[in-house]
């Protein structure tokens, strides 16, 4: 019989989840352990004890979950998520020398890693950095996230829940992974506060407080253990309890759909800026300009940016440096500066990063065209010839100014020189397009001569690109 100690755990652990998650999960461990459907699930006590499964069969079913010529998980995942579940100690099991994981194992592990706090994850988590007890280096902590965004990213793919992103329409991942990875990494604190930095971070040993420590710190990570679990194993993935940092962890791509481009954004980059904007705005993404697409022209710039509610700003360099701010209200062609403490500047390469707010000064934004008395341009932070981000009405040149840092958002130097040369620029709408935007006519419907010369000029197919992206009932997938 199963000790009272073992049962009362177990049972503790199986109460957390709803009835038809339990039954969900059982489900999962059935077919990782190749056991008959129902036996796990109605014959209870007896598939606690007998039911189990090995490494192989888990990289078996792994393979075979759907007939697919590719994984769910990348394989080392797959491998860290079985030592997880195989660190789990149960009373009168030595922990760690079997290869089998037992159904109580699987739950106790599913129940941590989903529902629990971070003192109940760590354990788990420090297995999956390492199979070996005792501190980790810092190098192992990066392997480990740099693996587990990789699989966010590769199994949000493969279950077609990119939201109309996908790895075609994106820029490539591997340095966006390598990015996000740094990013987080940054967040690591030893006991006496201090932040080691690379590469002395590589070689630093952290013990499991510390690790701990930054788990409870950083959400990123717990976040993505809930997706590599859920859309890994297809447990849990569509019932009601996930919550909005999973749910809009990506958000839904519009106005990218049949054009062709390639986003200056990659996934790992969109999930970190987009878990920074204001939760109401996360769940989309909606393209209103692209110099790809709507030639370089500052006009056209504004044209196209102006009046359609809060908007993220991205640029490159000629350096290869990408770049941007948050604006938190709608652009609007004034001398003045505009928007509020929501406002914020990033980088996405060489570095991911976000700045914020500092309380020095009210400069979050400035777009101002067609005036001989001030600055014609697209500012965020700083002050007037001193700005934290610049895009000068002049299309092509920019600033990015702070020495040592923006007054703003306490940002450095966001482009390879101070005085930059643009490469390419996209704006994005983020959340709901005002109503006051929707349902404005192109300028190719109000004026039909227009219409008439760019025809005669072979420009139809050019002018079509110039309307706005407004599709509001038609998904990107």
């Amino acid at each position: 019989k199963m000790g009272n100690a073992e049962s009362n755990a177990y049972q503790n652990h199986l109460s957390r989840f709803l009835p038809e998650e339990q039954s969900d999960i059982d489900g999962v461990f059935d077919t990782l352990s190749g056991s008959s459907g129902s036996a796990g699930a109605k014959n209870a006590k007896a598939a606690k004890k007998t039911l189990f499964f090995t490494y192989k069969m888990c990289s078996l079913l792994f393979l075979s979950l759907q007939a697919h010529t590719r994984e769910p998980l990348p394989e080392q995942m797959t491998v860290r998520l079985y030592n997880g579940m195989k660190s789990i100690d149960l009373p009168g099991k030595s922990s760690g020398l079997s290869e089998q994981v037992a159904k109580e194992q699987f739950v106790i592990f599913m129940s941590n890693l989903l529902k629990g706090n971070a003192d109940e994850k760590i354990t788990i988590i420090m297995r999956m950095i390492s199979k070996t007890e005792g501190p980790v280096k810092g190098k192992q902590i990066q392997e480990f996230t740099e693996d587990l965004i990789t699989s966010v990213v590769h199994v949000l793919s493969y279950r077609k829940e990119l939201k109309g992103w996908n790895l075609e329409n994106t820029r490539d991942s591997a340095s966006g992974v390598k990015a996000l990875a740094a990013q987080l990494l940054s967040e690591l604190k030893l006991p006496d506060g201090a932040k080691p930095v690379s590469p002395q971070l590589l070689e630093t040993s952290f013990d499991q407080r510390v690790v701990e420590d930054w788990v409870y710190r950083v959400p990123q990570i717990s976040v993505f253990l809930s997706v590599v679990i859920r859309q890994g194993l297809h447990v849990l993935h569509s019932l009601p309890d996930q919550t909005n940092d999973i749910l809009n962890l990506v958000p839904r791509c519009k106005g990218m759909k049949g054009r062709g481009l390639v986003s200056l954004f990659d996934i790992p980059s969109i999930i970190y800026i987009n878990s920074h904007l204001p939760a109401e705005l996360q769940h989309k993404w909606q393209l209103l300009f692209s110099s790809r697409l709507h030639g370089e022209s500052f006009s056209q710039l504004c044209g196209h940016i102006v009046n359609k509610g809060p908007c993220i700003v991205i640029l490159r360099d000629l350096d290869g440096y990408l770049f941007g701010g948050f604006a938190s209200h709608s652009w609007e062609v004034k001398p003045q500066f505009q928007g509020d403490n929501r406002c914020f500047l990033f980088s996405v390469f060489p570095s991911l990063a976000v700045y914020t707010y500092t309380g020095y000064n009210d400069h979050f934004m400035y777009l101002n065209h067609g005036q001989q008395t001030m600055p014609n341009g697209l500012g965020m932070g700083g002050q007037h010839g001193y700005f934290g981000l610049w895009i000068d009405s002049d299309y092509g040149k920019g600033h990015s100014k702070a020495k040592p840092r923006c007054t703003t958002y306490n940002s450095p130097q966001l482009s390879a020189q101070e005085e930059f040369t643009l490469d390419a620029m996209e704006v994005w709408a983020v959340g709901d397009i005002p109503e006051s935007a929707k349902g404005k006519k192109s300028i190719l419907d109000v004026d039909p001569e227009a219409q008439a010369l760019l025809e005669m000029a072979g420009k139809t197919r050019q002018s079509e690109g110039l309307r706005e992206p407004i599709e509001e009932d038609e998904e990107d997938e």
